[in-house]
């Protein structure tokens, strides 16, 4: 079998290549204690105004601000408590010339007020208190409607439902709520030197960790998943397998049997499936055989048989393809800047990939390698919370230097991809 031609592309091209695929899941309605870490299928908007009254944000007094006029340093006004209020009771009185009702935080201002004096602000006695500062109409007041006004859209759609969105779900009475479904994945771990974790070693074989390791990562996206066994390891049985997996799942996901070779069988079976390759080649380290094809309106992935090349491909390609097809505003990864503290001095002569860990110190975010870096490393990957992005072109960096990283254990990922 002739070797396939690969020719290398940028990261950015590779994942905007994913992103401008057409491929949306369906929508379906969910209840609201189910609904995390769904992406949200319509805008939410207010059912009602917050606050939904004018109302106290302090403990203190309600006062009439034009009786404070006089109120000094040198001159105390006093004022008569008539009434007394807590959260969620409302006073039946008006407000008159000096006098004040006793509130709690959250309390609906009583008629005739319009201004609240903070407890510490005033000086107590027997029948109500004095205080010496003047008071502007509407101080210390939340406004009805101040936050948000009734229509206006308070979840937008595309956002991922955290728990702040369950609390503003929850605030206007929505039991249920529409959601993008959440594709199934089928893992496809292959290689004829792969054994099952619990065989014994034999000379020559290895244990498939990449199987297990692309479970987790798709189970912490709240995916469900299946893993499928290549029998034999030939073409027919791996058309079958790969054809089977496709016909029940949303995402395909191989490791192994990417590389140029001889028993390179993926562009056979992509061209058995009548499957639109967007890419085969990557210009990064590591990882850069990594494959993406798309058969049937759902996603192929071909992710290296070397552990830190199948967890580099499946953060950069496969969370970005499954953001999209939740219908995810925000789909690329996210990347900050830190501080480099060891000398990284290997050349790049694609952009690379490390494994790393970060830390905040309270001033500014560091970054360290997390240990042996090769492509086949595995180890590190269970003591990285980040991954180091060097630019293709560059000949090394040293400590101090500042270096893009990219998140990876983290749910937030709200910017952009920067190469």
């Amino acid at each position: 079998m002739p070797v396939e031609k690969r020719t290398p592309i940028p990261v950015r091209e590779a994942i905007e290549r994913i992103v401008n695929e057409d491929i949306i899941m369906d929508i379906k309605t969910v209840d609201l204690t189910e609904s995390l870490d769904y992406i949200l299928a319509k805008d939410i908007v207010a059912t009602y105004d917050i606050p939904r009254f004018d109302k106290s944000p302090y403990d203190g007094f309600a006062i009439r601000s034009k009786d404070t006029i006089e109120a000094s340093g040198d001159y105390r006004v006093d004022f008569k408590v008539i009434d007394h209020i807590g959260a969620g009771s409302v006073s039946n009185v008006t407000v008159g010339e000096y006098e004040a009702v006793r509130i709690m935080t959250g309390a609906a201002i009583p008629k005739g007020a319009d201004a609240v004096v903070m407890l510490e602000q005033t000086k107590e006695h027997a029948s109500g208190f004095t205080i010496r500062k003047h008071f502007s109409p509407l101080e210390n007041i939340s406004l009805k409607g101040e936050e948000t006004k009734t229509g206006d859209i308070v979840l937008q759609q595309g956002q991922r439902i955290n728990a702040g969105a369950i609390a503003v779900l929850a605030t206007y009475g929505y039991t249920e709520v529409s959601v993008y479904n959440k594709p199934s994945v089928a893992i496809i771990a292959t290689g004829s030197e792969l054994l099952d974790v619990a065989d014994e070693l034999e000379p020559g074989k290895i244990r498939n960790s990449n199987g297990p390791m692309i479970s987790a990562l798709s189970q912490s996206l709240g995916l469900t998943i299946e893993t499928y066994k290549i029998q034999q390891d030939d073409l027919d049985t791996s058309i079958k397998t790969v054809s089977t997996a496709l016909k029940e799942h949303d995402i395909i996901i191989t490791t192994g049997g990417v590389s140029v070779g001889d028993f390179d069988y993926l562009p056979q079976i992509y061209e058995y499936l009548n499957a639109n390759v967007l890419f085969n080649k990557v210009a990064m380290r590591p990882g850069s055989v990594t494959t993406v094809a798309v058969a049937e309106g759902k996603y192929l992935f071909g992710l290296s048989g070397n552990p830190s090349a199948c967890y580099t491909g499946f953060e950069l390609f496969v969370r970005t393809a499954v953001l999209k097809m939740t219908g995810a505003q925000a789909v690329y990864p996210q990347v900050v800047q830190a501080t480099l503290m060891e000398d990284f001095t290997k050349a790049n002569p694609f952009t690379r990939f490390i494994r790393a860990i970060t830390t905040f110190d309270g001033n500014q975010m560091t970054v360290t390698p997390s240990g042996f870096n090769k492509s086949g490393a595995v180890v590190a990957i269970a003591h990285s919370n980040a991954m180091i992005m060097l630019p293709g072109g560059t000949r090394g960096y040293q400590k101090g230097f500042t270096v893009d990283v990219l998140l990876t254990e983290t749910n937030s990922r709200e910017h952009d991809l920067t190469l």
